[in-house]
């Protein structure tokens, strides 16, 4: 899949307006862009690909941007997620403004603008019609609705979008297209989706989101006390049996997964020759376990060497 990071920065201030408008306001996102006056343009966002859909996350300085006739392309409709600023949009002669964690639908097949009034840092997912419109009861209801922020597939996406988003670029087709479902699932659910589309989506994209959420919880959290199924249940709204039917699904459990995690943790820091008078118990209980004699058995049978093994090694390694 392809990325391209877009940015002013490397453009001449003295044109860098005018070129930034042509090549990127005009052929890249057909939109004419018009800063506030006095302050200084700035932009700098992301593109990525995926099948059916377009993601654009960055920021951007106050400005006012305008999809004229002119420059419709196509029928698509975009999800603005404002992650943090404030920008009003116009279309339909409808107004609306959003803020902090709110997300609008505006369509592309019709004039409308959009105004950032301060910096805003935003989340664009362009997607065919084709492919979204069948997912949602009523699309053409969907535009310039807003979105709560308390809406939960919502927050649910843009949990999703930020824990997978750096690994799209180099993921395989076959993960593309699956990522490109979960985040289409999500926004069907968002807007409001057929009863169809509603029960695919919580049966496959809920699942997948919630499941990568979790454990990004728990891998910031890998050394805490505190972390159990139960404690991540209350945190995320669910029942501790949900989480265990989404390690089962991928036929393992949770704690396993955190086992893992704190052995491969503990490996790293074994490994690492600037840590080697470091007591091999400090590193265990600093990843989070409580028994020392656990520790070695779970660390030999999963690397088939020792704690100190594995360190004396990393120590002979440096020497040489």
């Amino acid at each position: 899949m392809d990325t391209l990071r877009i940015t002013t920065a490397g453009l001449p201030a003295a044109h860098r307006l005018e070129n930034f408008r042509e090549v990127f306001g005009r052929r890249l996102f057909r939109i004419e862009m018009e800063p506030e006056p006095g302050i200084d343009f700035d932009v700098d966002i992301t593109l990525q690909a995926l099948p059916g859909l377009r993601i654009s996350n960055g920021s951007h300085s106050a400005m006012r941007n305008r999809l004229t006739r002119e420059l419709i392309d196509s029928d698509d409709l975009t999800l603005v997620i404002m992650q943090s600023g404030l920008a009003t949009a116009r279309q339909r002669g409808r107004e609306e403004t959003i803020g902090d964690g709110q997300a609008i639908v505006t369509a592309n097949d019709e004039p409308g603008s959009g105004t950032g009034h301060s910096r805003v840092h935003l989340t664009n997912l362009r997607f065919a019609r084709k492919r979204l419109a069948p997912r949602l009861a009523n699309a053409d209801a969907s535009v310039l609705r807003p979105l709560s922020r308390d809406n939960q597939a919502l927050r649910l996406l843009t949990s999703y979008l930020r824990i997978v988003g750096s690994d799209l670029s180099g993921s395989t087709p076959g993960l593309q297209q699956a990522s490109a479902d979960h985040v289409h699932d999500l926004v069907a659910l968002a807007l409001g989706a057929t009863r169809e589309a509603a029960e695919i989506a919580r049966g496959r994209g809920v699942r997948v989101a919630r499941l990568r959420a979790i454990k990004a919880d728990a891998v910031a959290h890998i050394t805490a006390s505190w972390l159990s199924i139960d404690a991540l249940a209350a945190r995320h709204g669910v029942s501790p049996r949900y989480i265990r039917s989404l390690f089962q699904g991928e036929e393992t459990t949770f704690t396993d997964f955190v086992l893992n995690q704190r052995l491969a943790r503990a490996h790293a820091l074994l490994s690492d020759p600037r840590l080697g008078d470091r007591l091999v118990s400090t590193i265990a209980f600093a990843v989070g376990f409580g028994d020392l004699s656990y520790f070695n058995h779970r660390f030999r049978q999963r690397y088939g060497a020792t704690p100190s093994d594995v360190r004396a090694k990393a120590l002979l390694d440096c020497e040489t």
